[in-house]
């Protein structure tokens, strides 16, 4: 029997019935259509979804497992970084080891693209992608859950309630991921947290670690969670797509203490982060945590130290900082940790005040001290050099 059956990604033999099963979903092929022709009028609609439908049917014809999927997928994430970046880069890449399995714990500012930078970095360095923890409040739909189990997504039941399926729901997700890292030695990625760093503040969730340590049993804490390999990952983006709608959250909830979210905000957020401009995204890989640390609390610390420390800095969070405090700090932003020069970003600045030029007044505050944030982190850990 397989006891996690329910929130495990699919395996191999089950890859072509889950194909044919999403190619069948009308919802699923509407939504790609409305993805691929944004401005087409819907009473066009029903003469190109029997197009989309006969396309998928072909580019998927030769998936017959989960490695298949994803060099696929590979194929769409390279066309993504070229239209919607300048510049993507990696660090820390190079010391992880082939043959050993990660618990990657990562900041969380894209719902989607978090992780799937993740796997982009490790599939071009011949590495094994991850296994990736997703809310089971992002699927919704039939289709959105085989698309992510298909894609090795693993599903956190954030929804349960009662008290009782609740515990239940995490010690199964804390059994699943001991299993997948201790015994089937395939690498793991969670965020540090549930839901994004909408105000661009990194910070770890007790409760996450907490949840790590319920498959611990008698073990000693520090050597349980030494012993799943866990390494922090730092991504920053130069700009975010979601920018405008972050700032529009934190506004609604200052001003009325509640936000609402839309039936399709979420679906609209993954779309508008795989299609905005992003600029410059790097992705950091931290050490491996290999010294002794007794609580949950200790462990969240450790990582938020070096998830804030592996941020690379851009110029736009310079150029906000500066808007909001009245100096432009001093300090390094590429992953090479050299200092720049002011004065000669002349058209980062440009290309920044035209973005904000864009921003509701209203919403101007909080969409500032987003990309301002991080550099307060630093500065407060002290990592401004």
């Amino acid at each position: 029997m397989d006891k996690f059956a329910e929130i495990r990604p699919y395996n191999d033999d089950e890859v072509h019935t889950v194909i044919e099963r999403i190619i069948a979903d009308d919802e699923c092929i509407s939504a790609i259509a409305r993805l691929k022709f944004p401005r087409m009028p819907q009473f066009l609609m029903g003469l190109v979804k029997p197009v989309v439908r006969r396309v998928l049917h072909k580019q998927m014809d030769d998936v017959n497992s989960v490695q298949d999927f994803q060099d696929k997928v590979a194929i769409y994430m390279e066309h993504m970084v070229e239209s919607t970046m300048t510049r993507f880069s990696v660090s820390g890449v190079e010391k992880l080891e082939r043959d050993k399995a990660y618990l990657f714990i990562g900041n969380h500012r894209d719902i989607t693209l978090d992780p799937a930078f993740v796997n982009y970095a490790l599939y071009h360095s011949g590495r094994g992608t991850v296994r990736i923890a997703i809310g089971d409040n992002l699927l919704t739909k039939d289709f959105a859950t085989h698309l992510m189990r298909i894609n090795k997504s693993f599903i956190v039941k954030r929804s349960e309630k009662a008290p009782r399926k609740l515990l239940a729901a995490l010690k199964l997700l804390s059994q699943y991921i001991s299993h997948s890292l201790l015994e089937d030695n395939h690498s793991i990625w969670i965020a540090q947290r549930e839901g994004r760093a909408k105000d661009g503040i990194d910070k770890s969730d007790v409760a996450i670690i907490k949840m790590f340590a319920i498959d611990a049993r008698k073990q000693v804490f520090s050597e349980f969670i030494r012993s799943l390999n866990i390494v922090p990952v730092s991504i920053s983006y130069e700009y975010d797509p979601c920018d405008q709608m972050k700032a529009n959250e934190l506004y609604q909830l200052e001003k009325t203490g509640e936000y609402t979210k839309g039936d399709q905000e979420d679906i609209a957020s993954i779309a508008r982060g795989i299609a905005g401009d992003k600029g410059h995204v790097h992705l950091s890989f931290g050490e491996v945590l290999s010294e002794t640390i007794e609580t949950p609390e200790a462990v969240a610390e450790w990582l938020d130290r070096q998830i804030v420390d592996l941020y690379v800095l851009h110029p736009s969070n310079y150029f906000a900082y500066e808007k909001l405090y009245g100096e432009f700090p001093q300090g390094v932003y590429s992953e090479k940790a050299l200092p720049f020069n002011a004065q000669g970003l002349s058209k980062e600045r440009k290309q920044f005040d035209m973005r904000l030029a864009e921003v509701p007044e209203n919403l101007r505050e909080n969409f500032l001290k987003a990309y301002a944030n991080p550099i307060v982190s630093k500065k407060n850990f002290g990592l401004m050099r």
